[in-house]
């Protein structure tokens, strides 16, 4: 297995700014209010914005077949549905990410984007299953190395504002790799083949690269 240990920043370069700006923030209210005490939220603040762009390095499971989270948080879907970027029927899985969550995005599986579909939209709590369909979104549709189809699509929250994507069709994905972020709460959908086994249900907590959303039918 490969790991990114001693090469992967521990804060994301999406916060790199936030975190700068937040710091400098809570230094001058320190400075401005002479005292800790009253800059206090400043400092909890910074420690937030800290949390929030934290980016563990993670050793992704190996393995024949196996879908793994693209992100840290819920399950909130299980269920047979309408692929709408494949127009297929499919099995769908989605992990909400809270605030709380690292939200870097992983690849579910190895394989080539085949193509890429950005669609503007709505802000709505993303725990909502209406979000999948009126909320801004990027999808990727993936094809595994023994030709299976799968559908990884990023959608923002109610307080996220920025969908980041860093591949294009014809790049090639590892299973674990990372390949986005979204900025303040959202989710991820998977939509996997209908014969594809799910290894989780509603409620689980899951972490990008390291926990198994499903086995794919070989």
């Amino acid at each position: 297995m490969c790991s990114e240990t001693g090469v992967h920043p521990l804060i994301a370069r999406e916060g790199w700014t936030h975190v700068a700006v937040a710091f400098v923030a809570a230094v001058a209210a320190t400075y401005w209010f002479e005292g800790w005490l009253t800059a206090l939220p400043f400092w909890l603040a910074f420690v937030f914005v800290l949390q929030f762009f934290r980016d563990p390095p993670r050793t992704p499971v190996q393995g024949p077949g196996l879908v793994l989270s693209p992100a840290d948080g819920r399950v909130v879907a299980v269920e047979e549905t309408d692929d709408p970027w494949l127009k297929r029927r499919a099995l769908k899985i989605s992990v909400f990410m809270n605030v709380f969550n690292v939200h870097s995005n992983r690849s579910p599986v190895d394989g080539e984007v085949k193509a890429q579909w950005y669609h503007a939209g709505l802000f709505v709590n993303a725990v909502l299953d209406k979000a999948s369909r009126e909320n801004e979104r990027n999808a990727l549709w993936l094809r595994t190395d023994d030709g299976q189809d799968v559908t990884c699509v990023q959608v923002a929250g109610l307080v996220a504002r920025r969908i980041l994507s860093y591949v294009k069709p014809g790049d090639h994905l590892a299973r674990g790799q990372r390949y986005g972020f979204i900025r303040f709460g959202s989710r991820l959908d998977v939509y996997l083949p209908l014969d594809a086994r799910p290894h989780v249900g509603l409620g689980d907590r899951v972490r990008a690269a390291v926990d198994v959303l499903a086995m794919l039918k070989r």
